[in-house]
């Protein structure tokens, strides 16, 4: 803010007109007019435009049920546009986007219910989302353990890989033999080569799926790849920003590479340009999900506390497609970037940078 906190120097609220059939950017000035975090939203906007505009490196990070209500096709449309290079997410999320993909059914259901019988008619409930058991989820799962043993049968070296080699394979799979490809963010990622971390891979379905392989005597992924990789990203950036879906493990992995960079490898200092967040988590509570975006800068995970960053206080699922309509609406698609093609190089580059910088001491 250009004006100074503590004088009675801001923009003047005078009631904004609503009317009929306004548009997302008339919706957005609206709130932009405002308080609250309806104005904590239109700020939220102005960041996702800049960091277009900037051609910054952005990362979209993805906790939360999203994916079983259907988001997964509005993530696709930020990858097609050239507006998400990076995704961090909970497996949960990939796996249940893959249900869309491979026409495995997921239904509105009911919060009220009684879970015993949901259970006795092997229907799964996330919250007001049904989603049956042998229909989707022992089918989804069947999907995915063949992909695994694909994989090793084309003699590809999981130890030596990271979940976003997973990630890429599992939509590469998705992209050649599922009913809807156009329904999956890991098929559009597949496709734009943007990479896809799932760094709590074992605390997901897909995690889970690799487990028979295991037992079998299969050596699966390296965790250190994935934050190899992502510090690469931050460290190959000139402009680096990130959309936080919620918080948990993907808020502080993509946050975490600025520490990585300055406080373990010491070679570069800054953390990310913009950081927005959407999310219900409170702060006072020491917990991550909730921990305010300027608290990051003592972290060295951002530039600057004073600007750039936002938290937008509420529901994801209402906020997220508002901001992604109020970005289609707004800004040119981009060139996009392929990171996934070129991450294994930028590791190696970082790690030259790494071995040079600690023989000079």
């Amino acid at each position: 803010m250009s004006y100074n906190r503590h004088s009675f120097s801001g923009k003047k609220i005078d009631p904004p007109e609503i009317f009929a059939n306004m548009n997302i950017s008339e919706l957005i000035d609206l709130f932009r007019n405002t308080g609250y975090n309806a104005r904590r939203l239109a700020e939220a906007a102005d960041i996702m435009k800049r960091m277009v505009e900037s051609d910054a490196t952005i990362c979209l990070t993805i906790a939360g049920a999203l994916t079983p209500i259907g988001f997964g096709k509005i993530i696709s449309s930020m990858i097609d546009n050239g507006f998400v290079d990076w995704i961090v997410t909970t497996g949960a999320n990939a796996y249940h986007d893959l249900h869309f993909a491979y026409d495995l059914p997921v239904r509105q259901g009911h919060f009220d219910v009684d879970d015993d019988i949901l259970y006795s008619k092997q229907i799964v409930r996330i919250y007001d989302v049904y989603i049956k058991e042998y229909g989707t989820l022992q089918s989804q799962d069947t999907i995915i353990q063949k992909n695994i043993q694909n994989i090793y049968q084309n003699h590809i070296d999981l130890t030596n890989s990271s979940t976003a080699d997973l990630s890429y394979l599992i939509g590469k799979e998705a992209a050649e033999k599922s009913k809807a490809p156009d329904k999956s963010f890991m098929v559009s990622a597949y496709k734009s080569n943007v990479p896809i971390y799932m760094p709590a891979l074992s605390d997901s379905s897909i995690g889970l799926n690799m487990l028979p392989s295991m037992l079998d005597g299969k050596k699966a992924i390296n965790p250190i790849k994935d934050i190899a990789e992502s510090t690469a990203i931050l460290w190959k950036s000139n402009v680096s920003g990130g959309l936080e879906l919620g918080g948990g493990v993907p808020k502080n992995f993509f946050q975490q590479t600025g520490p990585a960079l300055y406080q373990i490898l010491k070679i570069k200092e800054g953390g990310h340009d913009f950081i927005i967040q959407l999310t219900d988590a409170r702060p006072d509570t020491g917990g991550l999900s909730g921990a305010t975006l300027q608290e990051g800068k003592s972290w060295g995970k951002i530039k600057t506390s004073h600007k750039g960053n936002v938290i937008v206080y509420g529901d994801t699922s209402v906020y997220f497609p508002i901001l992604c309509s109020y970005l289609l609406s707004e800004c040119k698609p981009r060139s996009k970037k392929q990171i996934y093609k070129k991450k294994d190089s930028w590791v190696e580059e970082m790690k030259t940078q790494y071995m040079k910088k600690n023989k000079t001491k």
